[in-house]
């Protein structure tokens, strides 16, 4: 057996004798178990309850009555957000976006009824997720048991018996690092399990999968690293304790939690209300459809009559009122798609702000990998705000052409008794109206977001090495 074997058993060894340890061990492994339980059962119940809201509002858009089009815009339908595979092992943002949307014309509402806002404010410390139990706990317990692996060879003298009896440095750090090494895997692997049972469903797929392990990988191999580096670097096993706290605290902890505050004071992003009044006051300078002297439909109104030959609108072959609401719609759109590109922008370079700051905190970089391979980063919100525009235009849109095409001017402005009954269109046009489908980004798409954040960790992994290969050079020369 080599002397790294050797090492190896023998701290391996010294860790089963501390019961403190093992009970800590014994514990993260339980609440590992557990995360992944309830993350699991929690995520299932979330898609089992979308997909049924979204058949009741699909049901009850669907079972309208005969009744003008226009109504029908302003009646909208509800849709949700479907998750993927892997968000059971990291919802990211999804309890703070909001997972569904009201659609209606003249408005772009935003994503509502977000689990933070639904439930006990303890949701805002972080849900009990397979990958929070990895980002935050594991690399805890890790540096309680390898903090004094170097050090305590030094106090207690037998760094020098050792060296003295043969063993090289390398091979004292080799086998430090496989006892560490082997906890960290014995750590990691029930989270691993319970990702590939997550991960395993109609759905998953396996690039991101691929790159979501080796990030968590790379992740605790870096701990495992860092704790030796400091473990080799101190004189006495409690300032390796001390040193390593600090070190999880801000680079867990602190560093996460200031990223985003250092992005939103550094990007100003308007909130809903100011939006709301930016965008009610650009519609007004848009144009009022309902007054005659309007210079934009106005000059709609008279391209109409001359591109069907005709002088009254009362004579064309559509409804007036219909190429109206397509033509406000076209303007309106426009408009909130400018001030949610704007947004969206501002909220990206935020983002890119909180990427930066994982080059000094590889905590940062994990999450960011972890959300964007399981599409719950903000880019994964955003493809779905993108996608919920596209098709409630599309269907207002469609809506409206319904009313230029199937009721008559002279219907649409009369004001008989009978005039509202002869208005109306059949309710089998509400059911031919297609229904919202999500397009989910493909495996490429999400590893791709996901690939820098991955190389962050390995360059951060091959500085500690490269740090710990320099320290166990010099060990026993002081």
């Amino acid at each position: 057996m080599t002397a790294a074997r050797l090492i190896a058993r023998d701290e391996l060894r010294l860790m089963l004798r501390n019961r403190v340890a093992v009970t800590a061990f014994l514990l993260l492994l339980l609440l590992t178990l557990v995360a992944v339980l309830t993350s699991w059962t929690h995520q299932r119940g979330i898609a089992e309850l979308r997909a049924r809201h979204q058949q009741v509002a699909e049901h009850a858009f669907d079972a309208q009555p005969d009744r003008h089009p226009h109504r029908v815009v302003h009646y909208g339908t509800f849709i949700y957000r479907p998750l993927g595979p892997l968000a059971a092992f990291d919802p990211g943002i999804d309890a703070f976006s909001g997972n569904s949307m009201f659609l209606e014309g003249h408005r772009q509402n935003s994503a509502n009824f977000g689990d933070v806002r639904q439930s006990s404010q303890l949701i805002r410390f972080g849900q009990l997720t397979p990958a929070f139990v990895l980002q935050a706990v594991a690399p805890l317990l890790l540096v309680f048991l390898g903090y004094g692996a170097i050090a305590r060879e030094r106090e207690r003298g037998t760094l020098r018996l050792l060296l003295l009896q043969g063993v090289s440095r390398g091979q004292m750090i080799a086998g430090k690092l496989a006892a560490l090494g082997a906890v960290a895997l014995c750590v990691g692997l029930p989270a691993m399990v319970g990702f590939l049972l997550i991960a395993g469903q109609p759905g998953a797929l396996a690039l991101p999968m691929a790159i979501v392990a080796l990030g968590y990988a790379a992740y605790l191999a870096l701990w495992v690293t860092v704790i030796l580096l400091v473990s080799a670097r101190v004189r006495r096993s409690r300032d390796a304790l001390l040193a390593l706290l600090a070190v999880w605290t801000v680079v867990v902890i602190l560093l996460p939690r200031a990223a985003p505050e250092a992005a939103s004071a550094t990007v100003e992003l308007r909130n809903r209300l100011q939006t709301e009044i930016a965008i009610a006051r650009d519609l007004r300078k848009i144009g009022d459809s309902h007054n005659p002297d309007d210079p934009h439909f106005a000059a709609f109104k008279q391209g109409l009559l001359d591109r069907y030959g005709v002088d009254r609108v009362e004579d064309l072959p559509i409804n007036y009122k219909g190429a109206l609401a397509i033509e406000g719609e076209k303007l309106t759109s426009a408009l909130f798609d400018r001030y949610a590109s704007e947004s969206h922008a501002a909220q990206e370079r935020q983002n890119d702000i909180v990427r930066m700051a994982g080059i000094v905190s590889p905590a940062i970089a994990l999450r960011t990998l972890s959300m964007a391979a399981s599409g719950t980063d903000f880019a994964g919100h955003r493809r779905f705000l993108e996608q919920a525009e596209a098709y409630r235009y599309a269907l207002v849109q469609a809506l409206n052409r319904l009313q230029a095409d199937s009721v008559s001017y002279a219907d649409d402005t009369a004001r008989d008794p009978d005039a509202d009954r002869r208005k109306r269109i059949a309710a089998d046009n509400w059911e031919q109206m297609p229904d919202f489908s999500y397009r989910a980004p493909d495996g490429t798409a999400l590893a791709a977001a996901a690939l820098p954040g991955l190389l962050i960790l390995l360059a951060w992994l091959a500085l500690a090495a490269a740090l710990l290969r320099r320290a166990a050079f010099e060990l026993g020369a002081k």
